[in-house]
């Protein structure tokens, strides 16, 4: 364990300092740090912003975008707004509240396991895989047609 602070700076927020929980490694190409458990760093993270930032930064906001999972592209067609305005704000730092308070409330409901929440993202996010197939397939169940899922 290190006995100072690891600026962590590869979520992409600037202001992110770690205690503990990671190593200093030496390898043959140079040092490098392995972090612990991030996972639930990243949650840390988000909750923190969420409940303790009184208003987003375009850097917060992509990082509880990236969290979800999801594409500027998804993310825009969600708040209705566009891809090139959601960048905008990513980018000049300048989160309109409302689209502040929208992405607070869908990560919390999403990292909460809000079923609806997490169907729509997840959906949203598979779009963007282009896991869709161009011929789709349906079939005939005792509760009616269904679109056939797997690859």
């Amino acid at each position: 364990m290190s006995k100072f602070m690891y600026h962590y700076t590869e979520c992409g927020l600037r202001n992110i300092y770690l205690k503990n929980g990671y190593y200093l490694r030496k390898t043959p190409y140079g040092e490098t740090v392995s972090i612990e458990n991030m996972e639930d760093l990243h949650g840390a993270i988000a909750c923190d912003l969420i409940y303790h930032k009184p208003k987003l930064t375009g850097a917060e906001f992509r990082f509880l975008r990236n969290e979800l999972l999801m594409s500027q592209k998804r993310l825009a067609e969600l708040l209705s707004t566009s891809e090139q305005t959601l960048s905008l704000w990513e980018r000049k730092g300048r989160v309109p509240m409302w689209a502040d308070r929208m992405i607070r409330l869908v990560y919390l409901d999403y990292s909460n396991k809000s079923p609806a929440i997490v169907n729509l993202v997840d959906q949203l996010n598979h779009l963007d895989r282009n896991e869709y197939q161009k011929a789709r397939t349906f079939s005939d169940t005792e509760s009616g047609w269904k679109p056939d899922l797997a690859a």
